[in-house]
């Protein structure tokens, strides 16, 4: 085993190292634009506020339990009309009322505990539940369009890069044809076959050539640091990418236009307001609710004294009544229970709730007719994409005829050239006729491509399998 391991680390970091001069698949710059795309994040952290809000809601029958307490110094005074002391039994001394002043004063301490649960909230929160599932589902069809958007961007990037490609090779193989024809004619002046004008026409065609070249170079190079940028792929793997570009031809649709992620959104939208508006009718139904408390409380060093006598005086044998002054060391009441089913009823709460109710309705009525202005609008979107779609597929058949009669007309040229029958501005206009019907076929590729991209987004449907 010990004799295994080198081994296998070599082919471990054999493999990372072919992974990395490797070239990215279109799968892979997806993947990663997927998880590096800032406002397909952006709308992902947002719609985690809706699963906290939920949770929230689940929350809302769970019990709740808080504890409070204080200590301080207490100095309290009522005023009461008391009956003194009854000795009438005994003595004779009538009974009589008087106004009292009782004064309690001393160091304090209170504990309390309370429990609460909701027990029935009159449909408001199953209401409320449904509203934000509905919700929920309403941001995975926007997620759904968000990805769909960035399929189409990285689509769009790959394919221009592709182009840039093919055109290069374009541009090659002219440069390859006009290098051979002016080796023609440079034999040519040497003969006296081709005066010095018909030599420059053909340099200063090469010269337009490789002004070309750097241009498409130009090009490139932005292309690379896009996707670099959208990807976080390294230029020396994008470099590697040699794409084709081929024609796309989308299944026949399985869906409609109601199932684009907008309408899907929206519907969810409409529901969920549905819900809320019930959810504002609750408005006047009973909520119930569990209630319990447990109390301490504790009187510390406390004085207990009165203005007047609570025993009255009694002159016969010289007693002059007694007032209240009493010092207990500590009192201490625990536990003080109460338990028990609250309820609030609104019997009227000034049509706050019927307010409610109708801005509910206003924002469920808004939905519906953004609803139908969508369908209306992808309605004519998908018969736009169709005709872009048909027109795209008749011009890559012309742009091939072009590109056929621009090679004849090419090959023609280069014979009446190289025999002298045609001079060099001929052969030159067919060469850059050449190069502008290869370069026009391959533009007809990519805007039929953009245009099937397109149409296969009318009824989502975009199939990232049938793109590459």
């Amino acid at each position: 085993m010990k004799n295994m391991l080198p081994l296998l680390l070599l082919l471990l970091l054999f493999h990372s190292n072919s992974q990395a001069q490797s070239a990215p698949g279109f799968r892979e710059l997806l993947d990663s634009a997927l998880v590096r795309d800032a406002d397909l994040k952006m709308q992902q952290t947002k719609n985690k506020i809706t699963g906290l809000d939920q949770r929230k809601l689940k929350d809302a029958f769970l019990p709740t339990l808080q504890a409070s307490g204080m200590a301080g110094y207490m100095n309290a005074t009522a005023h009461l009309i008391s009956p003194e002391i009854n000795l009438q039994p005994f003595l004779d001394i009538p009974q009589r009322k008087y106004n009292n002043n009782l004064n309690i004063s001393g160091f304090s301490g209170l504990a309390k505990a309370d429990a609460k649960m909701l027990l029935y909230s009159g449909g408001k929160v199953k209401y409320l539940g449904k509203a934000l599932d509905e919700k929920k589902q309403s941001e995975a069809a926007l997620l759904e369009k968000s990805q769909d958007e960035v399929v189409t961007m990285i689509s769009r990037a790959y394919d221009q890069l592709a182009l840039v490609h093919q055109s290069k090779k374009v541009l090659d193989e002219s440069k390859k044809r006009l290098d051979a024809n002016k080796k023609t004619a440079d034999k040519a002046l040497g003969y006296g076959l081709i005066t010095p004008y018909d030599h420059k026409k053909i340099e200063l065609a090469q010269a337009t050539l490789d002004a070309k070249v750097a241009e498409y170079e130009g090009k490139k190079e932005l292309l690379l640091t896009q996707l670099e940028v959208l990807t976080g792929v390294a230029k020396e793997r994008l470099r590697m990418i040699e794409p084709v570009l081929t024609p796309i031809t989308p299944a026949a649709p399985q869906k409609t236009i109601e199932d684009r992620a907008e309408l899907r959104a929206l519907e969810h939208g409409i529901r969920a307001s549905d819900f809320k508006v019930k959810a504002e009718k609750t408005w006047w139904i009973p909520k119930v609710q569990l209630m319990a408390s447990a109390y301490y409380l504790g009187l510390y060093g406390s004085h207990w004294k009165t203005s007047e006598n609570i025993i009255p005086p009694i002159p016969s044998i010289g007693y002059a009544g007694r007032k209240l002054d009493w010092h207990p060391a500590s009192l201490n009441v625990f536990p003080i229970l109460r338990a028990g089913v609250g309820f609030q009823w609104s019997i009227f709460d000034g049509r706050e709730g019927q307010r409610a109710i109708e801005l509910a309705m206003v924002d469920r009525e808004l939905l519906l007719h953004q609803k139908e202005d969508a369908l209306r609008k992808l309605t004519l979107n998908q018969a736009n994409n169709q005709s872009g779609y048909d027109i795209a597929n008749a011009q890559i058949a012309l742009k091939q005829k072009q590109k056929e009669l621009a090679q004849n007309a090419l090959v023609q040229a280069e014979k009446e050239f190289r025999y002298g029958m045609a001079k060099s501005m001929q052969l030159v206009e067919a060469e850059s006729d050449l190069e502008a019907a290869e370069l026009e076929y391959q533009n007809a590729l990519f805007n039929q491509r953009r245009a099937a991209i397109e149409l296969m987004r009318s009824t989502q449907e975009l199939d990232v399998t049938k793109l590459y």
